[in-house]
């Protein structure tokens, strides 16, 4: 790292000499630091295969816009020789593979489980001893409701090595895309990550009442089919039945669209939303744009299409 006296020193700038940029030298001074860091660390993501142990790179494919990737994630794409994907990973997303690699989807929807858990993690086990750069890419960012913890110690448990490479989760996509705050000063202190879809077999309902708080703001996933059931939660929770409600289906996708209600009208009717994957954002964070935002739906379906989102 440069010493603060080698960027004084150039404070004094040669006679007839340009004036010193200050910011311009910072940069350059930080940037040829931690580079060599960051690339160390992007390249023991996906290792040299020869001679090297098993190894897994999970990805976070962002919440399906390619240009939400990280540029790690790009590279870990680009780079893998077979990739097992899930459903919520876009054909933009996987066009950023190399021709040649395998792309292996082993995605599960609501009641359509094509693999279950278990053969998900003894299928990227094998890939990975074959020897080829494997990638498990998921949807938003791996580490939130992705079971992405039960991959790694499966595969951990079997002598493979994993490196994570985060994504950005659905909630903060789908709030950047329609313009809203997940917080606000004086209105919401708090954002709580709440899953609707529960284990098979598993009837055990949320703490409600300790979600039901009127100064914070809810991020459901996977809450199209359980709106009612999250709506009448919240309600007998203590949380007003006018509380706003913004449901996102296909965030961050040029399908997406947004559906405005309100939790009591939720807990009577569900939301609106299609077949796509939806999220419920609830809070009084969201009502500032209310009725700008249920303008522009009515015109265009769309109110993240002028914020520059596909």
């Amino acid at each position: 790292m440069p010493s603060a006296a080698m960027w004084l020193d150039g404070l004094r700038s040669p006679p007839g000499g340009k004036r010193f940029n200050f910011i311009v030298a910072l940069r350059a001074a930080l940037g040829s630091a931690l580079r060599p860091r960051t690339a160390r660390r992007v390249a023991r993501a996906i290792p040299e295969v020869s001679g090297r142990t098993p190894h897994v790179t999970l990805v976070g494919a962002g919440p399906g816009d390619p240009d939400l990737l990280t540029v790690a994630a790009a590279r870990a794409i680009a780079q893998a020789e077979v990739i097992l994907y899930d459903h919520l990973v876009g054909p933009g997303i996987l066009a950023l593979a190399q021709p040649e690699a395998e792309l292996i989807c082993v995605g599960k929807r609501s009641g359509q489980h094509s693999h279950s858990q278990e053969a998900i993690n003894a299928l990227i086990a094998a890939e990975a001893r074959s020897g080829r750069r494997t990638v498990r890419l998921k949807g938003g960012d791996p580490m939130i409701f992705g079971r992405a913890g039960e991959e790694i110690e499966h595969l951990e448990r079997v002598g493979i090595s994993v490196s994570v490479i985060p994504g950005i989760t659905a909630a903060l996509g789908c709030a950047s895309s329609a313009g809203l705050s997940l917080t606000k000063r004086g209105v919401s202190r708090a954002v709580t990550f709440v899953t609707a879809h529960a284990r098979e077999g598993d009837a055990t309902e949320p703490d409600w009442a300790r979600l039901a708080d009127p100064k914070g703001t809810l991020a459901i996933y996977m809450g199209r089919e359980a709106a009612r059931r999250v709506g009448r939660g919240l309600t007998a929770g203590g949380l007003s039945p006018d509380t706003p409600v913004l449901a996102v289906e296909n965030g961050c996708r040029p399908d997406e669209r947004h559906h405005r209600t309100t939790l009591g009208a939720m807990a009577e009717r569900g939301v609106a939303a299609g077949d796509g994957p939806t999220l419920l954002l609830i809070g009084w964070a969201l009502d500032e744009r209310a009725a700008d935002a249920g303008d522009a739906l009515g015109a265009s379906g769309h109110v993240g299409q002028g914020l520059g989102h596909d």
